[in-house]
């Protein structure tokens, strides 16, 4: 099986991609990473359009899409456009179209991109099983095909772009029943529409994959590189973006770790971050992410180059098979080690940034579905008893000098491990701290038997990710299956750099199923700080560790929300709404909720939530357990109300309990 999908998985190469003109801002080839974003006024609307074009514009988009659901909105895209040039905007503007091929063919004598949507641009979606042979189903093919022709062939005449955009929640019926819900099914979806460009001789079309999972998300767009390379059809660039990511923190972990992991590997040539808020908001997350490459080449330290097959599977979710040591591995969720080692005092208040809430009333302590597994205190252990289900880390110096705790445990260096003899280590559960580079063949014959130990590894090369990977790769290659918890360790930088930076560096190592905990340090702040400074930088990554767990689905500790990122189809105030939702709602952990403004982004886009939201009318909402519909046209004013009452009828609701008092700042 070829699982080549990038120019290099040790070297950082973008992969170089046909370049397409958009409007004369050209993306691809050696072009810089574009970023984009989409409206959300009303398109019939021209001067709000225009308005908050111009807003998106100043915030660094440098192509705007707008919706176009009819023809009465495609032809309104004119009006926009005018007063746009009026005003001195050049900004291309992309049409967005769902199922109204008459609509894109409008827009795409208007425009200069339009975008069309596989799924239901000639398909349908009832979510019906159908039985195809291989005739009735190319007859079907044919008849998509002859359907998209006149578009194809209006483009190429205007020169206008287009992107096929392969959505994971609105793949057809045909595609499912033929390809099942994978992302092999969104790659065929896409070349089928592609192979008719290149018949037609027409080659400006970008292609994405988005999808609200993020580990399917990542290995669609995998699969077509490779899918696109091996029938011999063009680079076409790639637009990346993870839709319905949500809103406020959540929003911005969930696209970095999808959008992050495959810049990492050169992939992508245009971003969109989807976020549950105005839309001049998510630009400046986007450049955030493509900037981290500018100078990656050049400050990237050199990783050695993989030897024979890459032992994953990069197009399907495996985790590495490890055995238990205590409670990492196996089937162990991934553990969260908070780092409190530089904390000036140890109070026992002070463990609420960890996620454990101590009432000094009752004198106990209350843990949050955010409560750290273990904290590391190096030299200094905490002078008190920690509560139960928490566990302590310190350094193999302080364990010693301390008497061999049997409730603490040592994390080492590679050279003291070696140095140690296993008596005279903790008998069930050792750390090890080791950079890749530490890998020879004395430590891996060591780690292949040891039953102790449980490797931290880390990095210190600008390309953590890929030299993290590598290390993985090695411990694979050699039978070793010790669980490995990722540790980062970021400099005083903005906390929004923070989140997309592990975001991106841990989730995607998550993603390939590589890693069984997540340590975000402190050792790289500055040490002379007040109390309150440290307890608010650790109650961030804490919070950031299981962030980034829950968006690369690898632990489930809160709610989840996947919400649209609104636009002119909207039917509701998407922001206040998720907002209303959430403050009722974010105590059931594990369950998904989707927040969906229109039924373009309905039950399919929903994807894998375990209860809808949809809009469906003006003040009008549709209720959904999974994929189909419970409720329909509730009145908006006690639809919130519904949605708890059916989770109550499925056993799912659990009254909010106040748990202590957050972490002031």
């Amino acid at each position: 099986m070829n699982k080549t999908y990038c120019p290099s998985l040790t070297e950082y190469k973008r992969r170089v991609s046909r370049v397409v003109n958009i409007g004369g801002l050209p993306m691809g080839g050696d072009y810089p990473i574009r970023v984009q974003s989409m409206t959300t006024v009303d398109t019939m609307d021209t001067m709000g359009s225009v308005e908050q074009t111009l807003r998106m514009v100043a915030a660094g988009c440098e192509y705007v899409r707008i919706t176009a659901p009819s023809m009465k909105e495609a032809q309104n895209l004119l009006e926009i456009k005018k007063e746009l040039r009026k005003r001195g905007c050049n900004v291309p503007l992309i049409a967005d179209i769902h199922f109204t091929p008459n609509a894109a063919e409008l827009a795409a004598r208007i425009v200069e991109k339009v975008r069309v949507n596989p799924g239901n641009y000639a398909d349908k979606k009832k979510f019906e099983e159908i039985e195809y042979t291989d005739a009735t189903y190319a007859d079907e093919v044919e008849r998509i095909r002859e359907r998209f022709r006149p578009l194809v062939q209006i483009c190429k005449q205007h020169g206008t772009a287009m992107r096929i955009g392969t959505n994971h929640g609105s793949l057809s019926d045909r595609i499912l029943s033929r390809y099942g819900d994978t992302p092999l099914g969104m790659v065929e979806s896409a070349l089928e529409f592609l192979r008719l460009c290149e018949e037609e001789n027409y080659y400006d079309v970008v292609l994405s994959m988005k999808a609200s999972n993020t580990q399917v998300m990542v290995q669609a767009y995998r699969l077509l590189v490779q899918k696109l390379d091996e029938e011999g059809l063009q680079p076409y660039p790639l637009h990346l973006g993870v839709t319905e990511a949500g809103e406020a923190e959540d929003g911005r972990i969930k696209s970095a770790v999808g959008i992050g992991t495959l810049l990492e590997d050169g992939l992508g040539d245009t971003v969109r971050v989807s976020l549950t808020e105005a839309p001049e908001a998510e630009a400046p997350v986007a450049r955030m992410l493509i900037d981290r490459y500018t100078e990656r080449a050049a400050l990237a330290k050199p990783i050695k180059p993989l030897e024979g097959e890459v032992p994953i599977d990069p197009f399907q979710y495996h985790r590495r098979t490890t055995h238990e040591v205590a409670n990492f591995g196996g089937l162990n969720v991934p553990r969260v080690v908070a780092d409190l080692s530089r904390l000036p005092r140890r109070e026992y208040a002070d463990l609420r940034a960890a996620g454990h809430l101590y009432s000094p009333f009752l004198d106990k302590f209350q843990m949050g579905d955010l409560g750290a597994d273990y904290i590391y205190t190096g030299e200094r252990p905490v002078p008190y008893m920690l509560p139960n289900g928490l566990k302590e880390v310190v350094t193999f110096t302080a364990w010693k000098d301390a008497g061999r705790r049997t409730d603490h445990y040592p994390l080492m260096t590679a050279c003291t491990y070696l140095e140690t003899s296993a008596d005279a280590r903790h008998p069930q559960l050792n750390f090890l701290l080791v950079e890749p580079i530490a890998f020879d063949s004395r430590l891996i014959e060591h780690l292949r038997t040891d039953r102790t130990v449980v490797l931290v590894l880390e990095t210190h090369n600008p390309h953590a990710m890929p030299d993290l990977r590598r290390a993985f790769f090695e411990l694979i290659n050699h039978g070793v299956t010790c669980p490995v918890i990722i540790a980062r360790f970021y400099p005083q930088q903005p906390n929004e750099k923070t989140q997309l930076d592990a975001a991106t560096d841990v989730g995607g190592l998550l993603i390939d199923g590589l890693g069984d905990g997540v340590v975000l340090g402190a050792r790289l702040l500055p040490v002379d700080r007040p109390q309150e400074d440290w307890l608010r930088d650790i109650d961030m990554l804490n919070q950031l560790s299981f962030g980034i767990l829950q968006a690369a689905r690898t632990r489930m500790s809160k709610t989840e929300y996947i919400s649209c990122p609104s636009c002119g189809r909207t039917l509701f105030d998407l922001q206040e709404t998720t907002a209303m939702i959430r403050k009722r709602t974010d105590h059931l952990k594990g369950i998904k909720i989707g927040i969906m403004g229109c039924i373009v982004n309905g039950p399919g886009e929903m994807a894998d939530a375990d209860y809808g939201y949809v809009g469906v009318g003006k003040g009008k909402i549709s209720l959904y357990r999974g994929q189909e519909v419970i409720k329909k046209s509730v009145p908006e004013e006690r639809a919130v109300d519904d949605l708890i009452e059916l989770m109550r009828e499925d056993g799912k609701w659990i009254e909010k309990e106040v748990v202590g008092e957050p972490l002031e700042m």
